[in-house]
């Protein structure tokens, strides 16, 4: 009689659903991105519009002005919804600096090693030791707050991480051997780390980018409420925070709503960010 062997237990196939939570956050983030998208459409009165006469009006009171208005009669709700543009513009476009920077200088690191390799290491352990506020003070208050130089100033947050990671699996990389053999093959290094080593560790790379997405919103509103980030008339949600609290006894709304805003956007992209890695990292789970 044939004795058929054994069969192996089947691996249960990783959850496909997001939990609740996580949905929740994919729902706050397709919010926020729709209402930068369409700031304009929605808002319904000019964020730089002023009204002496309806001046501090409560919230759900005047229907004209859902989320009241602030101490100079300007509509919360308009300002809120540029303010979440403004945010949104600035932190997108640091994330993608800071993650173009980090990751050249990482493979620059990775392809060169020697000197290049310890000059960015050292200047990436540079980086993490500063305090990058204090440096954003130092510059802002010297050469200026337009939004272009706080744009790249805030790309400066955070590149070292990136750089670590790229230097990292791209040596990882190399050591597999697929990328030492289309070297062989004769591609050139740049064709190599862009159209072989990059997209494998895209996934990676995409996940820090959203861990670090809400640190430069908070780094930006800090700036903001200290005076030192967007300027008015432009305003940003740390701007609104940082005018409302000499109201926050009379008037909390005004700083309530953007700050409210800011901790569910943090909050929304850092679970996000926690369950790409989960999902997209194969050592995990």
């Amino acid at each position: 009689m044939t004795v058929l062997p054994a069969s192996r237990p089947v691996a249960a196939p990783r959850r496909a659903t997001a939990p609740w939570f996580v949905r929740l956050a994919f729902g706050w983030v397709a919010l926020v991105l729709l209402v930068a998208l369409t700031a304009d459409l929605i808002a319904p009165h000019p964020y730089t519009a002023m009204s002496l006469a309806n001046r501090l009006v409560p919230p759900f009171q005047n229907l004209a002005h859902p989320l009241g208005t602030d101490e100079l009669g300007r509509d919360v709700l308009s300002r809120l919804v540029v303010s979440v543009r403004i945010s949104l513009l600035i932190a997108f476009g640091a994330t993608v600096i800071s993650a173009v920077i980090g990751t050249v200088l990482g493979f620059l690191a990775a392809h060169f090693r020697g000197w290049v390799e310890q000059a960015v290491l050292t200047l990436a352990d540079f980086q993490a030791a500063m305090p990058f506020l204090i440096l954003a003070l130092s510059v802002l208050a010297f050469f200026g707050n337009a939004l272009w130089l706080l744009v790249g100033l805030m790309g400066l947050y955070g590149w070292e991480r990136y750089a670590r990671v790229a230097r990292g699996l791209a040596i990882s990389a190399t050591a597999q051997g697929y990328a030492a053999a289309v070297a062989q093959l004769g591609a050139t290094p740049s064709r190599v780390y862009l159209r072989h080593i990059l997209p494998n560790i895209a996934s990676t790379l995409i996940v820090s980018m959203t861990l670090v997405f809400p640190e430069v919103i908070l780094v930006e509103s800090g700036l903001s409420f200290l005076g030192l980030g967007v300027q008015p008339p432009m305003t940003s949600l740390g701007n609104m925070v940082g005018y409302g609290r000499d109201y926050i006894t009379r008037a909390p709304w005004i700083m309530l709503s953007p700050a409210l805003v800011i901790v569910f956007t943090t909050l929304a992209v850092s679970v996000v960010g926690d369950w790409l890695r989960d999902r997209l990292d194969p050592t995990l789970g």
